[in-house]
């Protein structure tokens, strides 16, 4: 999952922390806007309604991938892995 917050106003800046801190309660930060997040349907559900509450949807932009089929086949790390037991659905 990634975030694109606009943080021009006050209120922006606002969102971007209560964004970013609903996004940790779900996943692994892995760069400053993208986390990994193993979701059940339900919890999945339960984020994408969390974050439309949250976001002003004419300036900000949250983005979920959803990856079929084997997580080990769907994801490559080149450099340091970060160590992390994913399972499915997987969710970046």
């Amino acid at each position: 999952m990634t975030y694109d917050i606009d943080t021009h106003t006050r209120d922006g800046e606002i969102r971007l922390t209560r964004v970013a801190k609903v996004c940790e309660r779900y996943g692994s930060r892995v760069q400053y806007s993208v986390f990994e997040c193993r979701l059940s349907d339900v919890s999945y559900r339960k984020l994408v309604i969390e974050l439309e509450g949250i976001i002003d949807p004419a300036c900000d932009s949250v983005h979920f991938y959803r990856f079929g089929g084997a997580v080990r086949d769907s994801r490559l790390v080149v450099g340091r892995p970060r160590p992390r037991e994913l399972g499915d659905p997987w969710i970046i």
